[in-house]
C-alpha cells in the first residue's frame, strides 16, 4: 500500500494482536487514512532441537545432515509464512468488521524494528501492543520492541494496551517543550480526536496563573473547535498524570517519550518507561 497518510499496525501472533487491530481500525476510520498490518516473521528464531547432532561424523553423513537441517528450515518458513498469512487475513477481516475502509497486509522476514524503519515511509501514525509474544512468555510489562521503536522512528506511536475501547477523554501530558507543543498542533490538525473534550496537564502549583505556554496551548485546541480543560499539579510528572488519569477517568493519553539518551535512561531509568508499565490506557508517544 503506497500512501503517505497511512496508518501501519505492528501485530504478532499473541493475543495483543485483536486489541492492536481495533485500536489501529479505529484511528484509521477517524483519520479517513487506509490501514495495513504488517507482520514481521523472525528470519532467526531461537530454537532447540531434539536430535543430536554432536559428535564426529564423516563427509557424507555431514552433507546429509546438512540437507536435512536445509529442508527443515524451508519446511518451517514456509509454514510461519501460510501460519501469518491466514494470521493477517482474519485481522483484515476484523478491521474492516469494525469500520476500516481500506485495509492491507504485509507479511516480512527480519528484525522488527529494522522493518518498520523501512516501511516508515508514509506513514501517518504507528500502532503497536505495549506488549508483545515476546513479553507474554517471560512475563514482562512491557515489550522490549516498544522502546526500540519509539527512538528509532519519527512518528507518532500509538501502543494499546488489553480490551481497546473508542476514547471517551482523553488527556495531553504538557510541558511546554517543543515535542509537547507539536503534539497539541498535531491534535488540532487531525480529525483523530475530533469532538472529544481534551485535558491538558502541566506541573505546576495548583490555583497559580496559567503559565504562558500552557495558555498557549489551550487557545490553539480551542482555535481548533475542541472543548479544553487545564490542569495544574503538583509533584513528580510521573504521579500527577498517573493520578489525573484516574481521578478524571481519562481513557488515552499523550505524551512525550523518552527525552533522554538510551544511556542515560539505562543508568538513571526512564520515566516514559515507568509510566508506560503502570499506565492501563492507550498511550500516544510523541517524539
Amino acid at each position: 500500500m503506497k500512501n503517505e497518510n497511512k496508518v501501519l499496525a505492528c501485530v504478532d501472533r499473541s493475543r495483543y494482536a485483536d486489541h492492536v487491530a481495533d485500536c489501529a481500525a479505529w484511528a484509521a476510520r477517524r483519520m479517513d487514512a487506509p490501514l495495513e498490518f504488517l507482520h514481521v516473521i523472525d528470519s532467526h528464531p531461537e530454537r532447540a532441537s531434539g536430535n543430536d547432532h554432536s559428535g564426529a561424523i564423516g563427509i557424507d553423513a555431514q552433507e546429509s545432515l546438512l540437507v536435512q537441517l536445509s529442508t527443515e528450515d524451508e519446511a518451517r518458513a514456509k509454514n510461519a509464512r501460510e501460519q501469518g498469512r491466514l494470521f493477517l487475513n482474519r485481522l483484515r477481516e476484523r478491521a474492516l468488521m469494525a469500520g476500516a475502509a481500506r485495509v492491507d497486509v504485509r507479511q516480512r522476514h527480519g528484525a522488527l524494528e529494522d522493518t518498520v524503519v523501512e516501511q516508515a515511509q508514509g506513514v501517518r501514525l504507528l500502532v503497536l501492543g505495549r506488549r508483545g509474544a515476546g513479553a507474554e512468555t517471560v512475563q514482562r510489562a512491557l515489550g522490549h520492541h516498544v522502546e526500540h521503536l519509539v527512538r528509532a522512528l519519527n512518528r507518532p506511536i500509538l501502543t494499546v494496551t488489553e480490551d481497546f475501547k473508542a476514547p471517551q477523554r482523553v488527556m495531553i501530558a504538557f510541558d511546554g517543550s517543543t515535542v509537547t507543543r507539536r503534539g497539541v498542533e498535531m491534535v488540532a490538525g487531525s480529525p483523530l480526536f475530533r469532538g472529544l473534550p481534551i485535558l491538558l496537564l502541566m506541573s505546576g502549583k495548583p490555583g497559580a496563573d496559567i503559565p504562558q505556554p500552557l495558555d498557549w496551548a489551550r487557545s490553539t485546541l480551542e482555535t481548533a473547535g475542541f472543548e479544553v480543560a487545564v490542569s495544574l499539579s503538583s509533584g513528580e510528572a510521573q504521579e500527577a498524570i498517573a493520578r489525573t488519569v484516574q481521578e478524571k477517568a481519562i481513557d488515552m493519553l499523550l505524551m512525550g517519550a523518552f527525552g533522554h539518551s538510551p544511556l542515560r535512561s539505562l543508568l538513571l531509568g526512564s520515566k516514559t518507561t515507568e509510566l508506560l508499565r503502570s499506565s492501563h490506557i492507550p498511550t500516544l508517544l510523541l517524539r
